[in-house]
């Protein structure tokens, strides 16, 4: 019995986190960029009673063994690199990467993060900054006379100026890609950093060598389904129930041999 109550508590436990990841995935579903996380888990050690293939008697073999498993533990909490739909909001300054690929953004600190969301605006200098006002990379700055902004699919940025027939190409957009995406490290403020899991960025074109397009007034949007996670979340409940009523069960037995003596 005291196996059962170690056992049900991993489960609880387990329960509880998966729990915590559904909630943050609920929470960004409004988030343009986001990628909804899922909670992996595995089973713990086991201890054998009575190895399969155990001799029973002389030129006979035991076919199946006793384990008993010690319950589970999280193996991994995974980002979920899947496409989410597009929004058109008509806005010059909404990109959105149709395909693989991550914006390279400027922080702070000199350090370069990672993001897919598109959401982007001018600082008083006029370059492309996020919402936090961290820079793009490479730093693209509209003059103020300008009267259009237009980036293509492959990333040129160019504007038609007052009082001009011909439009100015004023740099390049390039993205990155990873060889495991799920490797990176989210930091908030929808960024990522590489990891040695994650592999080094490759940079490059859009469009090219396997990088997706960007497309102008459009934002992807959180690719997180609120009917799945509801789902998902009714399931964990339900599993977290089920184990704290194994625990009860376990310390009802329990009582019920310590009164065994009345």
């Amino acid at each position: 019995m005291l196996r059962t109550l170690s056992i049900a508590a991993t489960g609880m436990q387990a329960q509880a986190l998966n729990i915590d990841v559904i909630a943050n995935n609920l929470a960004n579903v409004n988030t343009s960029g986001f990628k909804k996380s899922r909670a992996d888990f595995q089973d713990l050690l086991y201890q054998t009673l009575r190895p399969a293939g155990s001799q029973s008697s002389e030129g006979t073999q035991v076919p199946t063994g006793i384990q008993l498993g010690q319950g589970t533990r999280p193996a991994a909490v995974q980002k979920i690199f899947v496409q989410g739909e597009y929004q058109f909001t008509q806005n010059e300054l909404d990109l959105a990467i149709e395909g693989d690929g991550f914006f390279q953004v400027l922080q702070p600190n000199g350090e370069t993060g990672y993001s897919r969301g598109g959401s982007f605006k001018l600082d008083g200098e006029g370059r492309i900054v996020t919402s936090d006002g961290f820079l793009m990379e490479p730093e693209i700055a509209i003059p103020a006379d300008s009267t259009t902004l237009s980036v293509g699919m492959d990333g040129t940025v160019s504007v038609m100026q007052a009082g001009q027939t011909d439009s100015t190409v004023l740099g390049n957009i390039n993205i990155v890609r990873f060889s495991n995406p799920a490797g990176l490290n989210s930091i908030g403020r929808n960024l990522y950093l590489p990891t040695s899991a994650s592999g080094t960025p490759t940079e490059g074109t859009p469009g090219q060598d396997g990088l997706g397009i960007l497309s102008q007034g459009y934002l992807e949007m959180s690719n997180v389904s609120v009917v799945d996670e509801m789902v998902n979340m009714i399931t964990a409940q339900r599993a977290y129930e089920i184990n704290s009523k194994a625990i009860s069960t376990a310390d009802e037995m329990l009582q019920m041999a310590n009164n065994l003596k009345r």
